[in-house]
């Protein structure tokens, strides 16, 4: 894996952090607090992902960025806050992890 990918792996976990921010925003005592972690962590995300986009192509760099986002705070939903499991949501959770592999291995 080269320094490009390892950045957007490091965009995708930041991209984690804006939705679980909010969420924390609205469960805990600690509003602004968390809602300045969610902004911090789309900056973050984002400046990586300009990063990675200098040697990764644009469409392949959004996908897998926006992929470990929501796979990750799909994960972070079932572990820590109890969201729903079924069988169809996390099949369909994998399907976007193999097409984030085979954006890789495509490239």
């Amino acid at each position: 894996m080269n320094y490009a990918w390892l950045i957007l792996v490091l965009a995708g976990l930041f991209e984690m952090g804006w939705p679980l921010g909010f969420k924390l925003s609205q469960v805990t005592e600690r509003k602004v607090l968390w809602i300045i972690f969610a902004v911090i962590s789309m900056a973050l995300s984002g400046y990586f992902l300009w990063l990675a986009q200098k040697q990764i192509p644009i469409g392949t760099a959004y996908a897998v960025w926006t992929g470990i986002g929501a796979v990750g705070t799909f994960l972070i939903g079932i572990f820590f806050f109890k969201d729903p499991t079924n069988l169809l949501r996390i099949l369909s959770a994998s399907l976007i992890i193999m097409g984030v592999i085979g954006l890789k291995f495509a490239e």
